[in-house]
């Protein structure tokens, strides 16, 4: 009998389409960040804070993922940046040849710095290279500390890890150290920023974070 390993054959040609369209967007100076994180997590929020603190200085553009609705590609619209909403057809993540899809129609040289917002989700959107150039991990204080403990993949793979909504860090038992600690044992490169979108606590880390790397992806 023959044995067909799907995931394997699929996953490894998405990773070669992956990293054929970082050569490109590296090529036209385009940053691509991939944002993966539950649902609710606060990513909206924290782009529409990051848009209105970098647009003047930045041209930014966002794809929004989604099964369906276009409610978060009409509020960043509403901030002044350059959106689109991808329907993945009831599929959980984003892949490479959907991410290339929503640049073409988008037109990425309208941006250089595009925020791939993916589908909530803290299993599937892990397992796929989607041709960003980081990968950030967004985690709120609502869900608590143990999330690294359940979801190892997704703080593995992450570049970075925004903890969110640190302004109701009086309300829940959230250790932030505990947090820290099980995410830096599982990727010890790690970059870790805490904010809060509403209050603006912790931003401005964030956004020197991200304007450090355009820069040196211009360069490189």
């Amino acid at each position: 009998m023959k044995v067909i390993e799907l995931n394997r054959s699929v996953t490894d040609s998405n990773d070669r389409d992956a990293e054929a369209l970082r050569r490109e967007l590296k090529e036209k100076g385009v940053l691509l960040i991939n944002l993966m994180s539950s649902p609710g997590s606060g990513k909206t929020t924290l782009l529409s804070r990051t848009i209105q603190d970098l647009s003047t200085e930045i041209r930014i553009a966002v794809m929004e993922a989604d099964i369906e609705s276009a409610v978060d590609a009409e509020r960043i619209e509403a901030m002044g940046a350059a959106a689109i909403q991808i329907h993945t057809g009831g599929m959980c993540h984003m892949d490479a040849g959907m991410t290339r899809k929503g640049l073409e129609e988008m037109g990425e040289e309208r941006a250089e710095l595009v925020f791939l917002e993916n589908v909530g989700n803290l299993i599937c959107p892990a397992e796929y290279d989607t041709g960003a150039a980081k990968d950030v991990m967004i985690l709120s204080v609502p869900e608590g500390d143990d999330k690294p403990l359940k979801y190892p993949l997704m703080f593995a793979k992450s570049d970075v890890l925004v903890i969110t909504k640190t302004d109701t860090a009086p309300y829940f038992n959230f250790d932030f150290e505990a947090c820290k600690k099980r995410v830096q044992r599982l990727n010890p490169r790690i970059r870790i920023f805490e904010v809060s979108a509403r209050t603006g606590e912790g931003m401005q880390a964030w956004e020197e974070w991200l304007k450090e790397e355009l820069a040196a992806w211009k360069n490189r």
